[in-house]
């Protein structure tokens, strides 16, 4: 797709009712994301940030405006972040912020800022093109060319206070904060059920060859499996920050290892061709490949463990607890 085609689609689409988080229909949003992202993985990436943004909207009480394509340019490099400071009669963003996706086809983007305290802002792109300034040349791979992910100065760009989404530190604490984040994995399944979708219309059928591609079957099965069984949980057990961080770091890895399985055993099946000569799966690998690292991998293992650790310590607390308060007198 070129750009303006990437962006009649997204507006196509978003026309379509989808369920937010936590609704009671999430395993249907997951399956609408991976639907997405089997059709194209650049339409996936930006209509994920398009209803996440609507999801976040809702969970703070607002109404997006109709009409209207949204961003979540959250990205967060240490040392980095936007500033908001007071100027004139209303607040001001200055700074730049990488791995802003829809850069110049989105309308409006829901963007963090780290200084002095973390917070949230709803910023008109249309209304502020004169402070803001897209740098397109940092994004050196193919992959993903058409999103227009840039780095993004802001020059003083004026918010009011009703642009400013929830309270310090709302955005990180509140409880769609991790079921939202599964819904970037349903777009990395739905990329990797698309280059099984290819392998599956191939004539070779050699041994080897056979059972890779009943090893990237299987592997679909599960993806879609781990995200209807996420959106269940969402649904009925994930009702707390800590379930729902835990629920979002497992599947996430599962999802990223399916998807790598996948990614490993194409090649080895189909040899060099499809990556070096056909265009279109070349670029749904490079996008699966890149997409896949939104997961950050032992890093996120590491707080899973940790998370993990501190649950089964408080149903054992819980547990003693209760066992003594049942004990019986002796007398």
């Amino acid at each position: 797709m070129t750009e303006n085609e990437l962006v009649l689609r997204l507006r196509e689409i978003r026309k379509d009712p989808i369920p937010l988080p936590g609704s009671g229909q999430t395993a249907k949003r997951h399956r609408k994301l991976i639907e997405v992202g089997r059709e194209n993985v650049s339409l996936a990436r930006l209509a994920e940030a398009h209803w996440d943004a609507i999801a976040i909207l809702a969970e703070a009480g607002r109404q997006a405006e109709t009409d209207t394509l949204y961003g979540v340019w959250a990205s967060e490099i240490p040392g980095q972040s936007l500033s908001l400071k007071a100027g004139g009669d209303c607040l001001r963003v200055t700074g730049s912020k990488k791995f802003c996706s829809g850069a110049g086809l989105i309308d409006h983007a829901l963007v963090t800022i780290g200084n002095p305290k973390q917070l949230l802002v709803d910023i008109d792109l249309r209304n502020n093109r004169n402070d803001l300034q897209f740098d397109y040349s940092n994004w050196r791979t193919g992959a993903f060319k058409e999103t227009c992910t840039a780095t993004v100065s802001f020059k003083n760009v004026p918010i009011t206070t009703q642009e400013v989404i929830g309270e310090e530190g709302w955005y990180l604490n509140r409880l769609g904060f991790w079921h939202g984040a599964c819904g970037p994995a349903a777009c990395w399944a739905g990329g990797a059920v698309g280059l099984v979708d290819y392998a599956s219309i191939q004539h070779r059928d050699d041994p080897h060859t056979m059972a890779h591609l009943g090893a990237m079957m299987a592997s679909t099965w599960a993806l879609h499996r781990y995200l209807e069984a996420a959106g269940d949980e969402i649904d009925e057990v994930a009702d707390t920050p800590a379930k729902a961080h835990k629920l979002a770091l497992t599947v996430r890895h599962l999802v990223e290892q399916a998807c790598t399985d996948i990614l490993r055993r194409l090649p080895r099946a189909y040899g060099p061709h499809p990556l070096a000569m056909n265009e279109e799966i070349s670029r749904r690998y490079q996008e699966v490949d890149l997409y896949v690292r939104q997961s950050h991998a032992e890093r996120d293992l590491e707080s899973l463990g940790h998370v993990s650790k501190m649950e089964s310590q408080r149903k054992r607390t819980a547990c003693e607890h209760s066992m003594v308060s049942t004990e019986p007198i002796k007398r």
